[in-house]
């Protein structure tokens, strides 16, 4: 039986890579840079080229991986087919069959980074224990990942678990990333944040720290726990959001248990204080039964997942 494993994670910046055995303990990780230039056409001869550098190192032959698993943004195709990753410069291309090409014959299977790195969660993270969980990421966007029953819902195409996108106002003027007005991404990323704590301070006379330094998800949230007033407002605001739209995500998949992550859930449990009586206001009584909980894997959690796919 093969002994190892090959997780991948690529970003927009770099590719976080790790070794596993097949007991799913990680032995070794590290990164290369994603070289995105003419349409990201290196990035996948890089990450061979990684793998390869790296089996040579530990005198690990073929025979002995059972494969590579790999997460990158974009919508992924249980087949491999990857639908535009606009942060690479991919237009589409078949994951699976050109990686497999670049390892010599070697096993590969792929998937959305989000989705990904929610198996890993599911497996080694916050969701541990847990078969139906969604993750949910708050970072520079909102990302989510949805498993059922232990298994990625992808959708038709690869675009399941688009959480950020989730339309929760009718009357917003700025448009989010994606072109569309009131995504769930305006309110609740860092960014959305950011946005709202803004808005509040030009609104608004009252005094607040947020006055006297760079604004910012963090500082929204160091002045909620010193007791700040404007900031707690912010947060009752992003809270309404986000559990509005997670309230939204339960009655449809009637989850165990959301799994936060990413920059914004380094505020901790606090969070939970501000989402749950949105959450509990607007959910279906049937589905309002989740648990809450703080990712714990950080950014390994697709490398994890990634593993996860192959184990």
């Amino acid at each position: 039986m093969a002994e190892y494993v090959f997780g991948v994670d690529v970003g927009g910046t770099t590719v976080k890579m790790g070794l596993f055995d097949k007991e799913g303990n990680i032995l070794e990780k590290w990164e290369i840079p994603t070289r995105t230039e003419n349409h990201g056409e290196n990035i996948l001869p890089d990450i061979a080229a990684g793998i390869k550098e790296k089996m040579a190192q530990k005198s690990i032959a073929k025979e002995d991986v059972a494969g590579v698993g790999i997460g990158t943004p974009g919508p992924v195709e249980k087949n491999g087919i990857v639908h535009k990753a606009v942060n690479l410069g991919w237009a589409e291309l078949n994951l699976k069959e050109e990686l497999t090409a670049l390892l010599d014959g070697m096993r590969v299977e792929g998937g959305n980074d989000a989705n990904v790195a929610a198996l890993g969660e599911m497996w080694k993270g916050g969701g541990q224990g847990y078969k139906n969980l969604v993750a949910v990421t708050l970072g520079t966007g909102v990302g989510g990942g949805i498993i059922i029953n232990g298994e990625i819902m992808t959708g038709a195409t690869g675009a399941g678990g688009e959480i950020g996108h989730i339309h929760v106002e009718d009357d917003e003027t700025e448009a989010c990333g994606c072109g569309n007005f009131g995504c769930l991404e305006e309110y609740a990323s860092a960014t959305g944040i950011t946005r709202l704590a803004n808005r509040a301070l030009r609104s608004s006379d009252k005094d607040s720290v947020l006055r006297t330094g760079e604004v910012s998800a963090k500082a929204v949230f160091d002045a909620v726990k010193a007791g700040d007033g404007l900031a707690i407002e912010v947060a009752k605001q992003f809270g309404d959001y986000l559990g509005k739209g997670l309230g939204i995500i339960a009655g449809i998949i009637n989850p165990e248990i959301f799994v936060i992550g990413g920059g914004v859930s380094k505020a901790g449990e606090i969070l939970f204080d501000y989402i749950r009586p949105s959450f509990e206001k607007t959910t279906f009584h049937g589905c309002q039964n989740v648990i809450f909980a703080l990712a714990t894997l950080g950014n390994d959690a697709g490398i994890y997942g990634a593993a996860r796919l192959l184990l």
